[in-house]
């Protein structure tokens, strides 16, 4: 940042020493026509300017729109063969039929799966406080499942009304059966799927991110600026917390796409901010 504004006073200058010499230079430099970009967009707002604010919304719109139209067009066997799936499906899911077990045992694990992974997207979220859903939805559900295994010594709980109930099934289990490793393959499914979610939450800050990079234009977020200057001291740098958030942007750099899934599983600040400043 610094060096940026360096650039811009050397290039005043010679701008001032050209028109002394009688030469016309454009007094629209690129340091001051972005600078004067970046106020223009930060008074864009919808309370102050609404119509200056719904015009950019509907062009973004309908250029975005353009763009997936042509796209869809060029992938456009793609497009009739997802379009003749889904009216099978349909089909099999209204049509009565032997095959209906099926289609509400298949909805039912949609919509359980569809549930956690919302509550993931929460996490990511922190739903406006930073607390994550784990707490509120995952941990407690993993304690339930955990105390009734040991209680039922098993984990073959009818469903339903598991998991809105958890009672033991008619058979006694063994003794001393249950282990960690049972009731992490009956959670694993809302365990992963929580995960997922997790992973998805972060992706739009990433993609956000990367454009902005691949456009040349420079975030205003001022985590990012003061991620750019540790990255700038991260060789002189000692401390863990900086040693880890470099380890976890070269992992990004390195890996792309799977690297924010890895990290943003696990959400917590360090991997929310590899996530936010990953377009490099």
């Amino acid at each position: 940042m610094a060096e940026n504004g360096t650039d811009c006073d050397q290039r005043r200058i010679g701008m001032i020493k050209e028109q002394h010499n009688g030469n016309f230079t454009d007094p629209s430099l690129p340091c001051e026509r972005k600078r004067r970009d970046r106020e223009e967009r930060q008074n864009i707002m919808l309370w102050r300017q609404p119509l200056i604010t719904l015009q950019y919304f509907f062009l973004e719109t309908l250029i975005n729109l353009k763009e997936w139209t042509i796209k869809l067009w060029h992938r456009r066997s793609i497009v009739v063969s997802f379009l003749l799936l889904l009216a099978v499906l349909t089909a099999a899911y209204y049509i009565e039929g032997t095959h209906q077990q099926y289609v509400q045992y298949m909805e039912k694990k949609f919509l359980w799966c569809a549930y956690w992974v919302g509550l993931g997207i929460l996490s990511s979220v922190g739903l406006g406080t930073g607390l994550h859903t784990f707490l509120l939805y995952l941990g407690p559900h993993i304690a339930s499942v955990t105390l009734a295994a040991y209680e039922c010594n098993s984990v073959n709980f009818p469903e339903p009304p598991y998991p809105d109930q958890i009672i033991c099934p008619d058979e006694e289990g063994i003794e001393g059966s249950i282990s960690l490793w049972t009731i992490i393959s009956k959670v694993r499914l809302e365990a992963c799927m929580w995960g997922a979610g997790t992973a998805i939450g972060e992706l739009p800050p990433y993609f956000m991110a990367r454009a902005a990079r691949l456009s040349g234009a420079e975030p205003d977020d001022e985590e990012y600026q003061e991620f750019e200057e540790m990255l700038e001291h991260a060789e002189a740098a000692q401390d863990f917390a900086s040693r880890a958030k470099l380890a976890v942007q070269n992992l990004v750099q390195k890996i792309g796409f799977f690297g924010i899934l890895a990290c943003a599983s696990i959400p917590n600040p360090l991997f929310d901010l590899a996530g936010i400043t990953c377009g490099h």
